[in-house]
């Protein structure tokens, strides 16, 4: 997504590209996109001129967005996504700390964007990756 934000807004890169970049398998790729596109955030042109684009401004989609599409609603705990599951949820001191934690780490993923992400130096290189071993 990083990678995309980078490129901008519905501009179509293939799947080819992103795996190199990203260091990752095609085929796991194409199950992370699955998910993402299903959530609204990418679309996919299938073809010799296919690929994957945004589909909104990358300022408009927080990291917290991507997680959550990836992985879920962060928890952190059961105990904190079901309360139910734990008997002493109302009365256990530390089932506040865990409330606490995931809205501090839902704050700090929702506090940044992918616009911001990719301006900054990231893991994926933008330039041309030449790998002679693939």
């Amino acid at each position: 997504m990083v990678y995309l934000a980078h490129k901008g807004e519905g501009v179509l890169v293939s799947k080819q590209e992103i795996a190199e970049h990203a260091d990752i398998p095609t085929h796991f790729l194409a199950k992370i996109a699955q998910e993402l596109a299903r959530a609204g955030l990418i679309r996919i042109q299938q073809g010799p001129k296919g690929g994957y684009g945004l589909l909104r401004d990358p300022a408009t989609i927080s990291l917290l967005e991507v997680v959550e599409v990836m992985i879920g609603e962060i928890f952190l705990n059961d105990c904190v996504g079901r309360p139910a599951s734990c008997t002493m949820s109302k009365c256990c001191s530390v089932h506040k700390v865990w409330e606490d934690a995931r809205a501090q780490l839902r704050e700090t993923l929702a506090g940044v964007n992918l616009a911001e992400l990719s301006e900054k130096d990231s893991c994926i290189p933008v330039f041309p990756v030449h790998n002679e071993t693939r």
